[in-house]
């Protein structure tokens, strides 16, 4: 798919639908998709060798944007079509983090690289890699060459160091998979998806993990959603 094509669907998702009145109404009301615009555009005039000389000029402009938004987000990066970039604020994508297609990414969210120095002193680098329709929430950390596997949820604040299945819900904290078999989060999706890899449904049922089998479902769907972050925060609250 070429950048244009992906920059329409990624109208899709911040608009509902896609026109290009809708594209430069929310490139000139919305800072967090104009960075994605810019990003697009940069890619766009990259893979033309025609254009390619005024690269520089995008450059700075995708700098310009990126700064306005408060977000750390290389031009270079890999990012699927139908991208969903929320709030924004304090975000940073590393350039060999690899996105999929319609995925949701909230503010303070971080994919980030991770070195490794063996005994010997050698240095491995690695990237993370988000599949299709997974949704990140505030704040959560993924670093390393992990995968979040198609159609997850990593709460807010969460710490992602290892692999994550597909359809699974990761807590905050030490980042315990604590629901497998989750309904992907994906507000106005911008295109079909191919089935999923592992080539099997998704489970009707949540399948908790031992250690978390008495934590109250509702409690854990509260998790996967900003206002109930805050109903839970409220409800830890010690009163007197």
């Amino acid at each position: 798919m070429s950048p244009i094509q992906a920059l329409k669907a990624d109208t899709h998702r911040v608009a509902g639908n896609f026109s290009w009145a809708a594209l430069a109404r929310q490139a000139l009301i919305c800072r967090n998709f104009r960075l994605v615009v810019t990003m697009r555009l940069c890619q766009a005039v990259y893979a033309n060798t025609t254009l390619r000389p005024f690269l520089p000029l995008f450059i700075v402009l995708h700098k310009l944007t990126s700064s306005i938004a408060a977000v750390d987000f290389p031009w270079k990066t890999h990012v699927g079509a139908g991208f969903a970039l929320t709030h924004g604020w304090g975000a940073v994508v590393s350039h060999g983090a690899r996105i999929g297609s319609n995925v949701t990414m909230f503010h303070g969210a971080t994919l980030g690289r991770r070195d490794r120095i063996g005994p010997d002193g050698t240095r491995s680098i690695g990237f993370p890699t988000v599949e299709d329709e997974v949704w990140i929430g505030p704040h959560a950390v993924i670093v390393g060459g992990v995968t979040i596997g198609r159609g997850s949820r990593i709460a807010a604040n969460a710490f992602v160091t290892e692999d994550v299945p597909p359809y699974s819900v990761v807590s905050n904290g030490a980042a315990a998979v604590v629901r497998t078999g989750c309904v992907p989060d994906v507000m106005n999706p911008a295109l079909d998806s191919p089935a999923p890899a592992h080539g099997q449904p998704v489970p009707a049922s949540w399948n908790f993990p031992s250690s978390v089998a008495t934590a109250s479902q509702s409690s854990v769907e509260a998790m996967t959603s900003v206002d109930g972050l805050l109903l839970v925060c409220k409800q830890s609250v010690v009163r007197p």
